[in-house]
């Protein structure tokens, strides 16, 4: 089986996630999402509702795993049997520290390849990020995001509805 594992903060999991998730898909017979525990980001959601929205927006997809890890991703990977590194890239900006980080993997483990992939074009711009910049002011993230997610970020900053819906 040829694993690939898709790792990232996922606070919260955007389309543009998903977008890449499922044509990961079309590449590898399985896809492991793995939700970093980075504690050097304070992120908005918890690791347990991370991987709980993340689960319920991938219910769908066939041969998708969701995990926490901790670590070196490269570590990580091998315990899971991964031969990849998913990772999109949006803009140029996101090149440099991405071929930083996989050039590091490399030279940690010259096994295991990063396979770059760019997102849909309708969701070039999106990160987690803005998402939450959005919402935290009220903005509509229909769309942007699945509705387990919107209904969760509208719950954490405490907003019924979002202006622009």
């Amino acid at each position: 089986m040829r694993v690939a594992i898709c790792p990232g903060t996922f606070d919260p999991i955007t389309n543009g996630h998903l977008d890449l998730i499922e044509r990961g898909l079309r590449i590898f017979d399985e896809v492991i999402i793995a939700a970093a525990l980075n504690p050097k980001k304070a992120p908005l959601f918890g690791i347990d509702e991370r991987l709980r929205m993340i689960g319920e927006s991938v219910q769908g997809f066939r041969n998708v795993r969701v995990e926490a890890f901790d670590g070196l991703l490269v570590d990580y990977a091998n315990s899971r049997g991964g031969i990849a590194i998913i990772r999109g890239l949006r803009a140029i900006s996101d090149f440099e520290y991405e071929l930083q980080m996989a050039l590091m993997n490399r030279r940690l483990d010259r096994h295991i390849e990063t396979v770059f992939m760019m997102p849909s074009e309708e969701y070039s711009f999106l990160s987690s990020t803005i998402v939450k910049e959005a919402a935290s002011f009220g903005g509509s993230v229909k769309g942007l995001v699945p509705e387990a997610v919107e209904r969760a970020v509208r719950e954490k900053f405490g907003t019924s509805v979002c202006r622009h819906d």
